[in-house]
């Protein structure tokens, strides 16, 4: 097998070092030399190459590791380019979240009209970006990371001809669990999944071949186990027969975790924003210092008690990074997570023989219900030859209204970030369940742009 090339655009963010571990510990099997860093903040990048030398000199491997000098360079012949870009960094998000909230919304990332802002501030860049990597390397498979993961990477597929899917370790994390709450090895699980990007639901359970779900949905202690915060109501999982990932808290609690989040006079966000200054300071100290053993303790805690804060301000409204919630596992060797759905597409892309995996792909009769080409989140039977979505069947009454409508507000979004269309990005909010109203969404966007120098100066 020829080398090969793996770009990671966005280089600069917290999780490089968990890509640069997976990337070094399956270059055998993707036929990997070098894996190029890129990010607009090339000090940021250069603290994450640095981490991720120590990381590889720790682990034993020969994989490169370089910044790039633009991203020309870091995009030349690729085969594979994972795109993790945050236009406007987390201090965007933060913004995004509190203008949801002081508004009456709950705010998130990437749904309600925090959702909303990172969309538009993001898919006319990823399509930028996508099209260089069709001019050079037109051969490479682009993986998205970058949020919304549907409605970017929808963006992209419809904009270019770049080869592309989206990726969320969410599904994955989900299922799990799931195998957790059974008590059984996950290769005896497999979970009927349907729906889009943060927007998903296990419809069946089996075990071994036989229906679980049932059984499942009865347990309270299992229910309990299958989030990092209690988040849904049981009568609410059994009423609709289905589990849905843990996203969908912000359309069926959405009052809830608003109340919390003013509660906790703070976001995550903001919390994260904190967070990772501390991070880069303490890294980069540690590293200019010839300490990189220390650096990657410090990098692991991070880790740690970030993963297990995760929605414990919503779901409760307790401190966002208390360190009673922090996990004690080694991160870069856990089940499920951010690297391991990336190594998991890529590794299965290198394979003669599939790989079950859910990703982010042109739906092509998977959800009939759903365009043709739209982009759904279902399993698919992933090698080197192709890319098969499985047939998941209709999508459940409960909750077929939820996704078309979003689907359609993905598209409005994206139209209004490819022509500079106000009206169409407020059309996007009118569409969009999680705002629903024609109102809001002037005053919204007027505050979006005010507040945020990244945003879209629509006319």
């Amino acid at each position: 097998m020829s080398s090969r090339k793996v770009t990671l655009i966005g280089g600069g963010g917290v999780r490089t070092p968990l890509v640069i571990f997976g990337v070094n510990e399956s270059a055998a099997h993707l036929g990997v030399d070098e894996m190029v860093l890129y990010d607009l903040n090339e000090e940021r990048a250069k603290v994450m190459c640095e981490l991720g030398r120590a990381l590889i000199a720790r682990e034993g491997g020969t994989l490169k590791l370089r910044v790039a000098s633009s991203l020309e360079d870091a995009v030349a012949d690729a085969a594979f380019v994972l795109t993790a870009i945050r236009v406007g960094g987390i201090k965007a998000r933060a913004i995004d979240e509190r203008i949801s909230i002081d508004n009456g919304y709950p705010g998130q990332e990437t749904t309600g009209p925090g959702g909303v802002a990172m969309g538009l501030r993001t898919a006319a860049v990823a399509i930028e970006y996508a099209r260089i990597i069709e001019r050079l390397a037109p051969d490479a498979w682009m993986i998205n990371f970058t949020n919304p993961a549907g409605l970017i990477t929808q963006a992209v597929s419809h904009n270019t001809n770049v080869r592309v899917i989206g990726i969320c370790d969410t599904p994955t994390e989900l299922f799990h669990r799931i195998a957790l709450a059974l008590g059984a090895p996950p290769e005896d699980v497999r979970c009927e999944y349907v729906g889009l990007n943060h927007l998903g639901w296990v419809r069946r359970v089996l075990l071994r071949g036989e229906d679980v779900t049932a059984r499942l949905l009865a347990d309270d202690e299992a229910l309990l186990s299958l989030y990092q915060a209690r988040l849904f109501d049981f009568d609410l999982l059994r009423t609709l027969k289905l589990i849905p990932t843990e996203y969908l808290f912000f359309y069926y609690s959405r009052r809830r975790a608003l109340a919390n989040q003013i509660s906790a006079g703070a976001t995550r966000g903001e919390e994260i924003g904190k967070l990772n200054e501390d991070l880069f300071g303490q890294l980069a100290s540690a590293i200019a210092a010839g300490r990189p053993g220390d650096a990657l303790s410090t990098y692991v805690d991070y880790l740690n008690q970030r993963s297990g804060s995760y929605m414990q301000l919503e779901a409760s409204a307790g401190t966002a990074f208390d360190k009673t919630h922090a996990l004690t596992d080694d991160p870069f060797r856990v089940a499920t997570g951010y690297h391991r759905i990336a190594l998991d597409v890529m590794n299965a892309l290198c394979g003669e023989e599939p790989r079950r995996v859910v990703i982010n792909v042109r739906n092509h009769g998977a959800i009939p219900d759903v365009e043709r080409e739209d982009i759904v989140e279902a399993p698919c039977a992933i090698s080197k030859h192709a890319i098969v979505p499985e047939i998941c069947g209709a999508l459940p009454e409960d909750v077929r209204g939820l996704v078309l409508s979003v689907k359609a507000y993905e598209r409005a979004a994206i139209h209004a970030a490819v022509t500079g269309s106000a009206d169409y990005a407020r059309k996007a909010m009118l569409l969009y369940p999680a705002i629903g109203e024609w109102e809001p969404s002037a005053a919204l966007l007027r505050e979006f742009a005010a507040k945020s120098p990244e945003f879209p100066a629509f006319l």
